[in-house]
């Protein structure tokens, strides 16, 4: 009764590679607009719509930026702490819609990569078709990891994430005169190591959080990067010449990734940098930099 039952078992998970991966495409094809639209959606609390209007969540900052600084205080005005409480859950509502898209199209790309193995006697044009597929679910996944990466780091750090927002060279009105204000204390305390007021010490520390978190970011992908480059080299190297096309994939993607490996290590160390004299590093954003 047993050998019946087996080709019946085996009959039905036959049958999922084939839906598994379509159902996978459509759910990374309904992430991907899901990432730029849902996080206002998800961040907005009934009160705060419009700030899915790009003009408007600008305006409101420099408003807000100027109420912040006259007040001489540590502590957010209720109006920019709303702002800031609002940027804080859309950079978390996109992080985690992307990191869902980046692991739907990692499995993706596994399953596709597994449907056409070399020797299989697919056709060139099945071949073809999955290639193209493996190289767009590739550009995506990596789109969508920098999105990840990107809005971690605005999460960590709200306040200066919005502060990138400020049109610094506004040069009429309260916001320009505010921002004539914030560069010569700075100014001031570059020169004369005195005590920034309130608001722009928590800009300084603020914007010290934000540049070591992607340091720390950074540091993580710039070493995984050289173990997957490690990894390649070793089967590059057990790798008969025989195989050639093989061979040559191994290396190439081994290169690339050592060399992407020191790319993102040099933005781990600038942003470092940038942490360490992070007084340094508002001055020259407040100057247009």
């Amino acid at each position: 009764m047993s050998s019946p039952a087996a080709p019946a078992w085996s009959g039905r998970f036959a049958g999922v590679p084939g839906r598994v991966p379509a159902l996978l495409a459509v759910l990374a094809a309904i992430l991907v607009p899901a990432v730029f639209v849902v996080p206002h959606m998800l961040a907005a609390d009934g009160s705060e719509d419009g700030f899915a209007d790009q003009r408007n969540l600008i305006d409101t900052v420099g408003e807000e930026f100027v109420r912040y600084w006259n007040s001489g205080d540590r502590i957010f005005s209720p109006g920019m702490a709303g702002v800031v409480d609002y940027w804080f859950r859309f950079h978390v509502a996109k992080a985690v819609i992307a990191a869902i898209l980046s692991v739907v199209l990692v499995v993706l790309g596994f399953l596709l990569r597994k449907s056409c193995p070399r020797g299989s006697g697919a056709g060139p044009v099945k071949r073809a078709a999955v290639a193209t597929g493996g190289v767009v679910v590739t550009v995506l996944a990596l789109f969508s990891s920098v999105i990840v990466v990107a809005n971690i780091q605005g999460a960590v750090a709200p306040f200066t994430s919005l502060m990138s927002m400020l049109p610094v060279g506004t040069r009429h009105g309260k916001l320009a005169d505010t921002l004539d204000q914030v560069q010569r204390r700075l100014a001031e305390s570059l020169e004369t190591g005195a005590a920034p007021p309130p608001a722009l010490d928590v800009m300084i520390g603020d914007n010290s959080r934000y540049h070591v978190a992607l340091a720390v970011m950074a540091a993580i992908v710039a070493v995984a990067l050289a173990a997957l480059s490690s990894v390649l080299w070793r089967r590059f190297l057990r790798t008969g010449p025989s195989a050639g096309r093989t061979r040559r994939a191994l290396g190439a993607t081994g290169v690339l990734t050592a060399l992407l490996s020191l790319v993102v290590a040099v933005v781990a160390v600038a942003n470092l940098s940038t942490a360490s004299d992070s007084a340094q590093g508002l001055s020259v954003f407040f100057n247009g930099g």
